[in-house]
């Protein structure tokens, strides 16, 4: 065996293992657990809790703000409700949402597109894009409003955050960083323009 052999083959065992442990680091997410580590906001529980625990602890709006999340009713086929960051807003009834759990069990999306359907344009009720169709969902959703997180968020699209070095956030982000690479099975950013 020649050693550019020995090379190839020692190159290709490397990346086998590579690819077994960052699968052993991928994380099944919950749309909850995965709000509160990119927005910051601490609450913890399903996520058809967030909006009451949220009273006196967060601000609360029909306003949406980059960093905020915003609070799903619960439904009869989302029955423990659903939150999802702001990552961007397009317009006053349009935002980019980042989210797990919604287009595929316990997957990561980010940018997504979801508009205010609500007749009085106070995001009450809401579209929000659906990989398997592609584009908007059929259903429209009753939401609570926006909680407003007391600083940026961790994630914040296109750019590398600003984390304090051995900080608390420096940590979470990590470990999420980590854990989003594995679990990240596909892109979840639409063209704008419909």
């Amino acid at each position: 065996m020649t050693f550019k052999n020995f090379a190839a083959r020692f190159a290709l065992v490397a990346a086998c293992g590579l690819t077994t442990a960052t699968a052993a680091n991928a994380q099944f997410w919950q749309c909850a657990p995965y709000a509160r580590e990119i927005s910051g906001i601490q609450i913890r529980g399903n996520a058809n809790t967030w909006w009451g625990q949220a009273a006196g602890r967060y601000a609360r709006g029909e306003t949406p703000k980059v960093g905020a999340v915003l609070s799903f009713q619960p439904t009869r086929r989302m029955r423990v409700g659903h939150v999802a960051m702001v990552s961007r807003i397009v317009s006053d009834r349009e935002v980019l949402l980042t989210h797990a759990n919604w287009s595929r069990r316990g997957g990561i999306e980010r940018d997504v597109r979801a508009i205010d359907v609500s007749a009085a344009g106070d995001w009450s009720m809401v579209k929000v894009w659906y990989a398997p169709q592609g584009g908007l969902g059929t259903s429209s959703y009753p939401t609570n409003g926006f909680i407003y997180s007391d600083h940026a968020p961790l994630l914040a699209p296109n750019e590398a955050p600003v984390i304090a070095r051995g900080s608390d956030d420096e940590t979470r982000l990590a470990n999420l960083s980590i854990a989003t690479a594995a679990a990240v099975p596909m892109k979840g950013a639409v063209a704008i323009s419909q």
